[in-house]
């Protein structure tokens, strides 16, 4: 069955007009003949809204009971046995009522595609999962419906419902989206400009992703490299020198100027040169996370074609580079990489950026290996050249031949230290033959008449080779020790990348990026573990390179371009990491196993120490009222056997109470419970929590004691695990003030927070002793265990921590304890207020 297509119209903000919109829609495919019915429509009381629901078929809802109210919700079935072809879903994020075939109405919406039913959506901006809390900081309202990001992602379309905030205001103050008693305080709160503003440019940054996402995924799959300008894409390329930093600032302040994403870059060259300190790479990386920026190494022979195809793959459409530090005369020689950048470049404009470092001189290293060659060779028939028509013109009248000789002699020296043997060993023959032919009796032939003069150029022939050749081995030397070096800091890289809290997928990321491969792979003999790239090996065989960890297990497999043994030998120590990340992943789920083995047999270690008492007291007590009823010997009368059913019924309510605490710590330990968060209103909680009070004693005294000053606050918490917090503060409070003393129970507002307090005047506790009367069997010296075993205040904490709560206990002026729940205010009276 072909899977049905999802259309959602994603809402900047309430009131936008995002329902209007899918009914429009709806009203378009009716007219072109399309059978659509609408499921669930929400109108919220608008009247045009209402108005474009004329001539849509409505598939009623199913009623849910709950609580003791009957509330709609979509029905799924009576949908599937309809079968239309585009079926009408309002509010993507609702979630469904307890007892529904799905938690969350997104998950209809999936089994309705699933049979091949389009369905059209609706969702806002703020109840999108990664936006949930930044929507909280901006507008101070709590988003408790949220539908998961990849779910909004996978629709077919999306389509961003949006007008200006102040027409939005004008809406809302004409009434067309809230009644009239609302509308000011709407306008007050959340619907004021800077809310709207942020709401809206959040809902538009959030669909750019998405859009950039598939343009990118387009590109790949039909292998387009041109630059497409569809979004500002700044890269900056950094050497990792001393004005890197500099490049960076600017290039960021560009970025700023034009809204363009920056993309930090240092390419490392194939060749091992010009090296970057580790602690350099590290200020630049902190640097680059400081301006919002992502920092990238890769590897090249040429730095600028490794550089344009990185900026073509990212789809940059602004490059910035650094002015050279090379000198004049050394770029007449060469225009450079950043000449070279702009001529090959395309469509991506080049900013070239000046900096302290600029122009510093000519640096040999600096040159390319052709470069170097070209050179060297030049020079080895230059300089000889040279130094003959200095001593023809100049010094031939006043130097002998051994002085001549000696000239020559520097000029091969000089070149064997540049340019390697063979250019020392072509400009020692060049010399000697110069100087046989220009210096030495007879002049002007290759005769040598005498055979001091003969051996004076053997001599400076071989002395030239045999230097040339210490230079070539040192040459050799530090380009093995340059290789280690790129070597070594490839690996920090990788180090670093781990160190920084990289997880298995980034550090595979890694390694394809820096070796330019088309998709990295770790596998075993099981099967593929993590890869990064499109279409990884899953075998060897299907590797253009493979590379085996030291554990003989694991595989490191890459698709792309050739790599060197150097290459291998530092992939080797990446599968090596990766490997050890797999190890220590499965080492921390051992640990974690382990730990909480530790902590349920310290649990029950210590429950069994805490109930052996507790259990069998109450019991005593029921069991000694119960057998002396039944017994024929002794004949009670009717007030002593209403006190023996009187402590047979308090007995099985202080086993109640125990073992409902026992069974709330478990299912705290084991994390089971899941709260239903609606408005509460809390006289009505503590009333209940009154009446549910564990022993009859403890009710009558409660109902004489406690004072309730909550007035109609009402708070966004699940009724039932609220009723029980309370019941276990009420009955501490109860149980340890004096008899005559009055326990409060008092409610105050605070902001988009409600504080709970309940107020005793009893002994207390020890000041800075306040948190540990939350901790499991901690009684704080409290020796007498008939009246519990220490968990009724580790079950409140974990209660209201399920609710998004806090407590805490603090001294009661006077004396005593005050025990503070704070609990978030319920939505709508948020609103109201």
């Amino acid at each position: 069955m072909k899977r049905g297509q999802l259309r959602i119209y994603l809402g900047a903000a309430p009131g936008v007009g995002k329902t209007f919109s899918m009914l429009s829609e709806a009203q378009r495919r009716i007219a072109r003949g399309r059978d659509v019915v609408a499921a669930v429509v929400e109108t919220h009381g608008r009247s045009k809204t209402a108005e474009m629901l004329a001539g849509i078929e409505r598939i009623p809802p199913r009623m849910m009971e709950y609580r003791g109210t009957t509330l709609p919700e979509l029905d799924v079935e009576a949908v599937l046995r309809r079968r239309p072809t585009v079926v009408l879903v309002d509010e993507l994020a609702h979630t469904n009522v307890p007892g529904s075939k799905h938690e969350k109405r997104w998950q209809d919406v999936r089994e309705l595609l699933d049979a091949g039913i389009d369905v059209v959506s609706t969702v806002n901006v703020q109840h999108l999962e990664s936006l949930n809390d930044v929507v909280e900081q901006i507008t101070g309202v709590v988003q408790r419906e949220t539908v998961p990001d990849w779910v909004v992602r996978s629709a077919d379309q999306v389509e961003l419902v949006d007008i200006t905030p102040e027409a939005l205001r004008r809406r809302l103050s004409h009434g067309n989206v809230y009644a009239a008693d609302k509308v000011d305080a709407a306008l007050r709160k959340y619907f004021r400009p800077g809310n709207l503003t942020a709401l809206r440019e959040l809902a538009l940054l959030w669909l750019a992703d998405q859009v950039d996402a598939a343009l990118a995924k387009y590109r790949e799959d039909h292998h387009i490299t041109d630059t497409w300008e569809a979004r500002e894409r700044l890269v900056v390329a950094v050497t990792g020198g001393p004005e890197s930093e500099t490049i960076v600032r600017r290039a960021s302040r560009i970025a700023a100027k034009s809204s363009a994403e920056l993309i930090v870059v240092h390419v490392v060259r194939g060749d091992g040169l010009a090296g970057v300190p580790t602690q350099r790479l590290a200020r630049l990386r902190d640097l680059a996370t400081g301006l919002d920026a992502s920092l990238h190494t890769i590897t090249g022979e040429k730095v600028h074609t490794a550089l344009l195809d990185f900026a073509r793959q990212v789809n940059a459409t602004q490059l910035v580079l650094g002015t050279s530090r090379r000198s004049r005369w050394a770029r007449m020689l060469d225009e450079g990489i950043g000449a070279t950048v702009v001529q090959e470049s395309g469509k991506i404009d080049v900013h070239m950026v000046t900096h302290e470092e600029s122009g510093k001189g000519f640096r040999w290293s600096s040159l390319t290996r052709r470069e170097r060659q070209l050179g060297s060779w030049s020079a080895a028939i230059i300089v000889p050249s040279l130094i003959c028509l200095i001593n023809a013109l100049w010094l031939d009248d006043w130097l002998d031949l051994g002085g001549e000789s000696s000239l020559f002699f520097i000029g091969v020296i000089a070149v064997a230290l540049f340019g390697g043997v063979a250019p020392a060993a072509l400009s020692a023959l060049l010399s000697g033959v110069l100087l046989n032919w220009f210096f030495t009796e007879p002049r002007y032939s290759l005769t040598i008449d005498q055979l001091d003069n003969f051996l004076t150029i053997v001599v400076l022939l071989l002395v030239a080779v045999a230097v040339a050749a210490l230079v070539d081995v040192a040459a050799k030397r530090t380009r093995e020790a340059r290789k280690a070096s790129r070597q070594a800091e490839l690996l920090a890289v990788f180090a670093g990348a781990v160190l920084h809290g990289a997880d298995l997928p980034d550090l595979l990321e890694k390694a394809r990026e820096t070796y330019r491969q088309d998709a990295v792979s770790l596998v075993t003999d099981e099967g593929l573990v993590a890869s990064a790239g499109e279409h990884a090996p899953r075998a060897v065989i299907d590797a253009d390179t493979a590379v085996e960890a030291g554990d003989d297990l694991h595989w490191l497999l890459l698709r792309g371009g050739p790599l060197t043994s150097a290459d291998r030998m530092v992939l080797g120590a990446v599968a090596n990491q990766a490997a050890g990340l797999l190890q220590q992943q499965q080492l921390r789920q051992e640990a974690s196993a382990a730990q909480a083995v530790m902590e349920a047999d310290k649990l029950r270690r210590a429950l069994l120490s805490a109930v052996s008492h507790d259990l069998r007291t109450p019991l005593a007590a029921a069991k000694a009222a119960v057998s002396s009823l039944r017994s024929d010997d002794v004949e009670f009368s009717a007030e002593d056997t209403a006190e023996l059913l009187e402590t047979t019924e308090e007995s099985v309510d202080q086993l109640t109470a125990l073992v409902g605490n026992l069974l709330d710590s478990s299912r705290l330990a084991v994390g089971v419970i899941t709260p239903q968060l609606r408005r509460v209103y809390l006289d009505e909680v503590v009333h209940h929590a009154l009446m549910g009070m564990g022993t009859r004693g403890l009710r009558r005294a409660a109902m004489n004691r406690v004072k309730v000053e909550v007035g109609t606050v009402s708070v966004s918490a699940d009724s039932g695990l609220l009723e029980r917090v309370l019941a276990n503060l009420i009955d501490n409070a109860v149980r340890y003030s004096p008899v005559d003393a009055p326990v409060w129970v008092r409610a105050e507002r605070t902001g988009r927070h409600v504080a709970i307090t309940v107020v005793d005047s009893g002994p207390g506790v020890p000041t800075g002793m306040e948190d540990q009367l939350f901790e499991p069997f901690q009684r704080l010296g409290d020796r007498d265990n008939s009246t519990g075993v220490g968990l009724g205040l580790s079950v409140v904490r974990g209660f209201v921590d399920a609710m998004g709560g806090t407590v805490h206990a603090e001294p009661t002026p006077g004396g005593g304890l005050t025990m503070v729940i704070d609990l978030p205010a319920d939505d709508e009276e948020q609103e109201n207020a």
